[in-house]
């Protein structure tokens, strides 16, 4: 599976797409809307162009989400264009709280295909970003960091490396309630194993969140089995192991946990459990979602993540 559809709302706004030569007619239309940046695979204007292009026809001091879509190349260069334009203007942009950096599908760039920038400048002139989503993870760069205000904060990719679970874990995010990261596969970028994720969740205390998510990953099953064994388990809203490769082994897991009660919602969508523990999962004290069933014997007993390339 690839990514084929871009978000037509984000934090509960319909999204609205801006090219360039777009005109927005009511200033305050970023009250409502949430504007996604977009351009062709050849577009002739550059990241810096189409951002002031935006920026020039809105009151940018009610600008609160923002979100970068398909630029131009993206497996050739990643959005520093951007980047650079928003750190130089943060002055002019004192209510923006979330960012999408990346929201293309598979005919714009395939996810594993797109190139990223470094974080480290962004976070540290948006002290006041509450949300930063961020799609692919080649040439991604992050170093530990501080940040009082982050609630949120999701990588999806088709293969997360090591070193970006290790500097998220050696971060200081008081205020962090949802992480999400999007593990992969390991012939697309995945270098990990179950201790850099249960060290990650470790030095960010994961008791304090409401939502977990450790997504799209070929460990499902040795996660399970780790998170099974958590007493703060049964805090969290929701744990969303959806898109990977569960099986029979981490359902018995969370079967045999006994650190559920509390425990709002359990997502295992896309997963490769058998019927007789998809009913013992249908009667824990807790929703349980178990979309997107796969069979492992079309793929030669093989399991494969949802997303990769």
């Amino acid at each position: 599976m690839t990514v084929n559809e871009t978000k037509d709302r984000y934090l509960d706004k319909p999204v609205v797409e801006f090219r360039m030569g777009d005109t927005i007619a009511d200033p305050a239309a970023v009250r409502t809307s949430v504007y996604r940046l977009t351009q062709d695979y050849d577009s002739a204007e550059s990241q810096r162009d189409l951002l002031d292009s935006f920026l020039g026809q809105i009151n940018t001091s009610a600008l609160d989400a923002l979100i970068i879509g398909a630029w131009s190349e993206a497996h050739d260069e990643g959005p520093q264009g951007y980047l650079d334009g928003l750190i130089e203007r943060r002055a002019e942009l004192p209510a923006l709280q979330a960012l999408f950096v990346g929201d293309m599908t598979y005919e714009d760039c395939e996810i594993s295909w797109i190139i990223q920038s470094d974080y480290n400048p962004l976070l540290a002139a948006f002290p006041q970003l509450r949300s930063l989503r961020i799609r692919g993870s080649s040439e991604l760069k992050l170093e530990a960091f501080e940040h009082a205000q982050l609630e949120e904060l999701a990588i999806e990719c088709g293969g997360l490396p090591g070193g970006i679970a290790n500097a998220i874990g050696g971060s200081k995010l008081p205020a962090l309630r949802r992480l999400e990261l999007w593990l992969g596969d390991d012939g697309y970028g995945f270098d990990g194993d179950v201790d850099t994720y249960a060290k990650l969740l470790d030095a960010i205390d994961a008791s304090r969140l409401d939502y977990l998510g450790l997504r799209n990953s070929q460990l499902s099953d040795a996660l399970a089995q780790h998170l099974a064994a958590q007493p703060w388990l049964g805090k969290l809203k929701m744990l969303d192991l959806s898109m990977g490769t569960i099986g029979d082994e981490g359902a018995q897991a969370f079967c045999e946990s006994a650190y559920l009660a509390g425990l709002g919602t359990l997502d295992l969508s896309h997963h490769y459990i058998g019927e007789t523990w998809q009913a013992k999962l249908r009667a824990l004290p807790c929703k349980v979602v178990l979309d997107d069933p796969q069979d492992a014997e079309e793929s030669d007993g093989d399991r494969y993540v949802a997303v990769s390339e």
